[in-house]
C-alpha cells in the first residue's frame, strides 16, 4: 500500500469526504501517513494580508480553512502533517507531489459543470494530469 499521502485540502465538504478516504487507505498499512497540503492562492492571499492585524492571526485563519479536515484526521488516529505553499492551487500541487515522490494523491473534486469546467479548468483535473503518482478524485 501507499506510505505517503498527498491530501490537497482547501476547507470545503470535498476535501472532507477526500480526508475520509485516505484515512481508509492509510489505514491500510501501519506506517502510513498522511500530508495535508493547502495551498494559498496569491490572488486570494492579497486581500487576506491585508486585511489581517498580524501574520499569527493570519496563520490562524488558513489553519482554521483546514480544520475540518484536521479533526477528521484527528479523530482517526493515522499520522498527518500539515503544509502550507503558496501559488496557483493546481501546479504548486503537482510540483510538491512531484517533488516530494508522494505515493498517492487524494483531492476532492469542486463539482464544476462541464461548461466551467471547459473554460476554467478545476484543480482536480490538472493535478490529475501531471502529477507522476497514482491519484484519486473524490466526491
Amino acid at each position: 500500500m501507499y506510505k505517503h499521502i498527498l491530501l490537497a485540502a482547501d476547507g470545503s465538504e470535498n476535501a472532507v469526504r477526500a480526508a475520509k478516504e485516505a484515512i481508509k487507505i492509510a489505514s491500510c498499512k501501519e506506517d502510513s501517513f498522511i500530508e495535508v497540503v493547502y495551498v494559498i492562492d496569491f490572488d486570494k492571499s492579497k486581500s487576506g494580508v491585508l486585511h489581517s492585524s498580524s501574520s499569527e492571526a493570519l496563520n490562524l485563519e488558513r489553519r482554521q480553512k483546514i480544520s475540518k479536515v484536521e479533526q477528521t484526521l484527528k479523530e482517526s488516529n493515522v499520522s498527518y502533517k500539515v503544509t502550507f505553499l503558496h501559488g496557483e492551487p493546481g501546479p504548486e500541487i503537482v510540483k510538491y507531489a512531484n517533488e516530494q515522490q508522494v505515493e498517492l494523491v487524494v483531492i476532492g473534486s469542486r463539482g464544476l459543470n462541464g461548461l466551467q469546467e471547459m473554460v476554467l479548468g478545476s484543480v482536480s483535473h490538472k493535478v490529475m494530469k501531471r502529477v507522476n503518482c497514482p491519484a484519486l478524485v473524490v466526491k
